[in-house]
């Protein structure tokens, strides 16, 4: 019983604190917040191309995920994206020969503002995906590009939270 209330307690004190602090959530409406939607704020940036199948596959889900499927606003920024491509053998066997691989995309960005050409804020991500290798010709390369897509998905996923929580600071 005296577990239940200190934590309680310790809960209370932790939700209070949120609210002196400024606490806003990221996805919050705009009358709550006195600003503008986090979605709204996304569809105003501007994705330069990236070379490459997969540059193309990450580029569109990060245009996608930035509208929505909708139209795109005047840009404010602009994400630039380089990657980089590579395959790890795995699971190699007596002879010599690998049965498994893992496809690993690394990507720098960068997050430039149109208004300046200045870059507020960059880093990197990596993607990475396993897929098995079999004898059919076929087979490996609709593996590896199942592997790629998988690899541009999760950069995707993670760079529009990324800067999703960036823009929302920064309203």
């Amino acid at each position: 019983m005296i577990r239940v209330a200190l934590a309680c307690a310790a809960a209370s004190m932790l939700l209070s604190a949120c609210g002196d602090t400024g606490f806003r959530p990221m996805y919050a409406s705009s009358a709550i917040t006195g600003g503008p939607e986090v979605n709204e704020r996304l569809a105003e940036l501007e994705i330069a191309p990236i070379p490459g199948r997969v540059g193309q596959r990450l580029r569109n889900e990060l245009i996608y995920q930035s509208t929505g499927g909708g139209h795109q606003a005047q840009p404010v920024y602009r994400l630039e994206v380089v990657i980089q491509e590579s395959v790890t053998p795995t699971l190699v066997q007596v002879d010599g020969n690998s049965s498994g691989s893992v496809y690993n995309l690394n990507t720098t960005f960068r997050l430039v503002r149109l208004a300046d050409n200045s870059v507020a804020l960059q880093g990197q991500s990596f993607g990475r995906a396993a897929f098995q290798r079999f004898e059919s010709v076929f087979a490996n390369t609709r593996a590896r590009v199942d592997a790629e897509n998988r690899a541009a998905k999760t950069v995707g996923d993670e760079l529009k939270g990324r800067i999703a929580a960036f823009l929302s600071g920064n309203a």
